[in-house]
C-alpha cells in the first residue's frame, strides 16, 4: 500500500515532531515521514528528524519562506505544522487546502493564537485542551479534525497547563494525521 508523503515544519524542540514521526513507522502507518522543515536553524527539532534518520532536513529563513520551501515540497501529500511559528501566507495556504494541518494547545475556538495555556489560566477556565485542525487564512480558524479536553484544576498554572495538554498532544496528533491520510486516499486527493 503506497503511503503518503509527509512534511513537518518546526520552530522549537520538536517534541510534537517526535511523536509523528515515531507514529509514522506503525505497520499500520498511511504516512511516511518523507522532509522535515524549519524556519529556525537552532530548531532543537532538526536533530530529532536527523536521529530519526528524516532523508530531508531543511533550514529556511522566514524571509521567501513559502517560495523557497515549495522546491522541496514535489512529492508531499500533506504539511503538518508542529510548533511552527510562522503565519504561511494566503497563497501557499490556499495551494495546500485540505492536506495542511496544524496543533493547537487549546480546545478550539477557545484560546486562539499565541500563550494559549496562560489565556485560559488567566480566563479561569474550568477545562482546555488541544486541537489539530485545517489550516486556513485566519489564525486557528480551520475546520477541527480531532481535539482532546484537558481538566484545568484550581492548583494549574502555565506551566503545568502547557505539559497536560502536550501529553495528550502527543496522542491527537498521530491519530489526527492517520485520519486526514485516510481521507485524502479514499478520495483520490493525492499529488
Amino acid at each position: 500500500m503506497k503511503k503518503l508523503q509527509v512534511a513537518i515544519f518546526i520552530s522549537g524542540r520538536g517534541s510534537n515532531l517526535e511523536s509523528l514521526i515515531q507514529s509514522s513507522f506503525k505497520k499500520k502507518s498511511l504516512v511516511e515521514v518523507q522532509t522535515v522543515i524549519s524556519n529556525n536553524f537552532k530548531a532543537k527539532g532538526l536533530v530529532i528528524a536527523k536521529k530519526n534518520k528524516i532523508p530531508s532536513i531543511y533550514s529556511i529563513p522566514n524571509k521567501n519562506f513559502e517560495k523557497k520551501a515549495m522546491k522541496y515540497l514535489k512529492n508531499v501529500d500533506i504539511i503538518c505544522l508542529a510548533g511552527f511559528m510562522k503565519v504561511l501566507d494566503s497563497k501557499f495556504v490556499t495551494k495546500w487546502r485540505s492536506r495542511l494541518i496544524n496543533i493547537h494547545p487549546s480546545y478550539l475556538p477557545a484560546f486562539k493564537g499565541l500563550k494559549a495555556q496562560d489565556q485560559a489560566i488567566k480566563a479561569k477556565a474550568s477545562y482546555s485542551g488541544c486541537s489539530v485542525h485545517y489550516v486556513n487564512s485566519q489564525i486557528d480558524s480551520g475546520e477541527i479534525i480531532l481535539q482532546k479536553k484537558v481538566q484545568i484544576l484550581m492548583k494549574d498554572n502555565t506551566e503545568s497547563l502547557s505539559k497536560k495538554i502536550l501529553i495528550e498532544e502527543h496522542k491527537v496528533y498521530p491519530r489526527a494525521l492517520q485520519m486526514v491520510a485516510k481521507k485524502l486516499l479514499s478520495s483520490q486527493k493525492i499529488r
